[in-house]
């Protein structure tokens, strides 16, 4: 009788038959409560933090209450690290097999992933593994109390990164010294030689002391040069947006371990960015392969192939359950009729380029038509606070960007550093006309409490509520 395995190495045999090309893969069969874990800390062994005891509660419920079910876990990287639930039936593993397959493969040609993991390396857990031993060790040396103060910050914090930046940045170039007069920097004029000269060629005769003085007599003398400072460069130069990177490398009073928390948030987090900014191109993409592999894969029973053709329309439905009306986009579904269209218009060639040049933003913008969306009955909406949801628009430019609003920025709104003044006080803005929404004040006044903690001067955030009215906030100190 066949196995997973063997069925899962067939698969791979024909997905290099049909050109597919990627790193690797690692398979892993785990128990459920492993595979929660993964879901909400994001890699298998990760810092600690209370706020993922609250996302694996948040994932426990909804998975009780029929709301998600996790299929599996993967992880890019060279190998590739995937996990699969061990309670799954036989013919959904081999769905999930095909289903990593298409994504190591997307992760292999897409020019974000290629770039993130130059930056970050492929070996994201054993990374992530080497950064939750450092911070027990920084447990064990400061307790609890300081070290999570720290955390909270930083994860607060974690999705202001600038993914345009080197993941492993210099810090902002000193400002080079403007030339001064008289100072030696820059040789003598040809003619200030020749007078030098001229002037030690009469040293073995020297004038009088009268007529010396009568030869200089009538100058109007220069009064001395004053020499200037060089000014000083404002900090940062320009709006800096990496907020984890600039407090840790600019934050007056942080010690090196708290700097190292810092730093490990923003590395973890530019390592997941290509995984939010293409999710849809990426389910999509595996989805589209997974069912390929399937029907072309005539070595599987027909009874197995029916089970795992099941679990594929539960994967790419477009609703939930039983509903009828879907006020979420489900990426997999999106994403595998899209490739489809594409393929289907432009051919598999076509497909890869796009898979190798776009993320989701230009997926999108660029292949998401208006027809296409008339057939999958996507629409903007607006919910309101008395509970009442009501339809936006059906224009294609309003539906695209319902879709991708949510993906700017991590989803997180669009703050910068400003600046910071000599006295080691730091001011932030809210770039809300590039956001097109206001802020929670309460949910800004505790992330500028977090801030406040780790700067440990005072903080002030430019921005506007939600009626677009003009806010400063400002903590001197943070409130315990």
């Amino acid at each position: 009788m066949s196995t997973l395995r063997d069925y899962a190495d067939r698969i791979e045999q024909l997905a290099r038959e049909l050109g597919l090309e990627y790193y690797p893969v690692d398979f892993e069969l785990v128990p459920q409560n492993f595979m929660l874990e993964v879901a909400v800390y994001g890699v298998p062994v990760r810092m600690h933090h209370w706020s993922f005891g609250v996302r694996y509660i948040h994932q426990l419920l909804h998975q009780h209450m029929g709301h998600s079910r996790i299929f599996e876990v993967m992880f890019p990287g060279d190998p590739c690290r995937a996990y699969m639930m061990d309670s799954n039936s036989l013919a959904e593993n081999t769905l999930v097999s095909a289903h990593v397959i298409g994504h190591a493969d997307f992760v292999r040609r897409n020019a974000l992933f290629a770039r993130v993991m130059a930056m970050a390396g492929g070996r994201i857990i054993e990374q992530s593994a080497a950064r939750a031993h450092r911070l027990e060790d920084a447990l064990a040396r400061h307790g609890q109390q300081r070290v999570e103060a720290v955390l909270d910050a930083a994860l607060a914090l974690e999705p202001h990164v600038d993914i345009n930046h080197e993941l492993y940045r210099a810090p902002y170039p000193a400002p080079a010294d403007p030339q001064r007069p008289g100072t030696g920097d820059r040789p003598p004029r040809p003619h200030q030689q020749h007078h030098q000269h001229h002037e030690q060629h009469h040293q073995h005769q020297p004038p009088t002391a009268v007529s010396f003085q009568r030869r200089y007599q009538g100058l109007p003398g220069e009064a001395p040069q004053r020499v200037r400072e060089p000014p000083s460069r404002p900090l940062p130069p320009y709006p800096e947006q990496d907020l984890l990177w600039f407090i840790a490398r600019y934050a007056p009073a942080l010690q090196d371990w708290e700097r190292d928390i810092f730093l490990a948030v923003r590395e973890e987090s530019f390592y997941f960015y290509p995984v939010h900014a293409c999710q849809i191109m990426n389910e999509g993409w595996a989805s589209y392969w997974h069912a390929r592999l399937l029907r072309e894969a005539d070595f599987l029973p027909h009874e197995l192939y029916l089970q795992a053709l099941k679990a594929h329309s539960d994967v790419v439905r477009p609703y939930a359950g039983e509903q009828q009306l879907a006020l979420a986009v489900n990426p997999y579904h999106l994403g595998y009729s899209m490739w489809e269209r594409i393929i289907d218009r432009h051919g598999l060639e076509a497909a890869r380029r796009v898979c190798a040049e776009e993320d989701d933003f230009g997926f999108i913008r660029n292949h998401l038509d208006p027809e296409l969306a008339d057939e999958l009955d996507l629409f903007s909406y607006q919910s309101r606070k008395d509970g009442e949801t009501r339809v936006l628009s059906r224009d294609i430019n309003d539906v695209r960007e319902a879709i991708l609003g949510p993906k700017y920025n991590y989803g997180a709104p669009c703050i910068a550093v400003e600046r910071m003044h000599d006295d080691g006080g730091l001011v932030l803005r809210h770039d809300h006309a590039r956001d097109g929404r206001g802020l929670d004040l309460d949910q800004a006044d505790q992330v500028l409490n977090y801030v406040c903690r780790v700067w440990r001067k005072p903080v002030t955030l430019h921005t506007v509520d939600f009626r677009g009215v003009a806010r400063t906030l400002t903590l001197n100190q943070p409130v315990p």
